[in-house]
């Protein structure tokens, strides 16, 4: 078991399951459905599922790669924790999970279940053929909020989009810091990246805009739905946070680059869905 979460680098998950949670009580809280533990339950399901199958594809698929790229030889396969065969079944028996799971929440999630797939598992290739690999992440992750949403109502709704993009841009943006790390090797292995297409400054000041987006994203919802004090509090701790990781990491200084990827965003996720959350609460 240790070393399957270790595949799929279980603790990332603290990045988009906050914001699965935001769509689901954004759902109980603001239409006539109630809230029931057992779609709780299977939307968490769901997003375990989808993730570890995204996560072991990509090393999966990377393996080759991962085992050149001196940052990278230590992930499992390279290492020969974890064989190839094994990853690719644990991906496979983690997409029928997927699929299974959503079968019995409502015939909407069911039906869009493949296209979920679709995305998650085909990021994993992009960065073979295009730059824009980061926000083909950000759009992967950025389904657990429309999707938890869904989960609890079978339709979709703009709010909850609002939050999606908020999630696509604050990715794509802090996977484009996370790869300034390779950009040297992206470069010498034919792989693409904003790094190595943009270069290091052109590369934070893109990641940097992305973040303007998403903090946008995360304001428009005060416009379409009641929200609370707590809720503005939460906007203000999550922008923070997004200057605050902008200041760890400079084109001549990437010391810093893993805490701002891992610390900064795993807080700013967490505690911004805390605010949401108790916000809610207390409009109650």
């Amino acid at each position: 078991m240790k070393k399957y979460l270790s595949l799929v680098t279980f603790s990332h998950t603290i990045f988009a399951m906050p914001f699965a949670f935001i769509g689901f009580f954004l759902a109980v809280t603001t239409t006539s459905y109630h809230f029931e533990w057992q779609k709780l339950v299977m939307m968490v399901f769901c997003m375990v599922f989808a993730r570890n199958s995204a996560m072991a594809f990509n090393r999966y698929l990377d393996r080759d790669i991962d085992i050149k790229n001196p940052r990278t030889k230590q992930r499992d396969i390279p290492a020969g924790r974890i064989s190839p065969a094994a990853a690719l079944t644990f991906t496979i028996s983690n997409c029928l999970l997927f699929i299974g799971t959503t079968w019995f929440i409502n015939p909407l999630c069911f039906y869009l279940s493949p296209v979920a797939l679709l995305v998650v598992l085909g990021y994993s290739a992009t960065k073979r053929f295009t730059a824009l690999c980061h926000l083909v992440l950000g759009l992967g992750l950025s389904l657990a909020p429309i999707g938890a949403y869904l989960v609890v109502t079978g339709q979709f709704a703009l709010t909850p989009l609002f939050f999606s993009l908020a999630v696509l841009c604050w990715v794509s943006g802090f996977d484009i810091i996370y790869a300034l790390q390779d950009e040297d090797f992206d470069r010498s292995e034919n792989l693409h990246s904003i790094p190595a297409w943009l270069g290091k400054v052109n590369a934070l000041r893109l990641s940097t805009f992305l973040h303007i987006l998403s903090a946008s994203f995360v304001i428009m919802p005060i416009f379409f739905t009641h929200v609370g004090v707590l809720y503005y509090v939460g906007i203000l701790f999550f922008c923070a946070m997004l200057i605050y990781q902008h200041l760890l990491v400079k084109p001549n200084d990437l010391s810093r680059v893993n805490f701002a990827f891992m610390t900064t965003n795993g807080i700013a996720s967490v505690v911004f869905a805390v605010f949401f959350l108790l916000d809610r609460i207390f409009l109650k």
